[in-house]
């Protein structure tokens, strides 16, 4: 048994809800979390966000997912959090087709 694969997360983590950005890696997912913060000198609210890699063991998450994740122990040189529970699991993907039009508007001068 790995010792990823034992991953504790105490009752006091930090925890967060964010969104799955990038699934391509194995066991791994970019989560971000975005916030509104007042500008000190301004006063403007400006639209910030935190980019974390996150550890899914079960590799259960996908593009666009809701989940909560909790700070744990260093399971990698930038993987400090895991996935504790999917919140809500992104639309499904229509399988649409567009046509697209290929005509050219450039006149033909000869």
């Amino acid at each position: 048994m790995s010792s990823k694969d034992n991953i504790v997360v105490g009752e006091g983590a930090p925890r967060r809800i964010g969104i799955v950005e990038t699934a391509t890696r194995e066991k791994t997912r970019k989560v971000t979390i975005q916030y509104v913060s007042k500008h000190p000198r301004y006063g403007k609210y400006v639209r910030k966000r935190t980019v974390l890699q996150v550890h899914d063991a079960k590799n259960e998450t996908g593009v666009g997912d809701r989940v909560e994740i909790a700070e744990c122990r260093p399971i990698s040189r930038t993987k400090r959090w895991t996935v504790v529970r999917v919140v809500e699991k992104a639309p499904a993907k229509a399988d649409m087709v567009f046509e697209v039009d290929t005509g050219s508007k450039r006149s033909t001068k000869k």
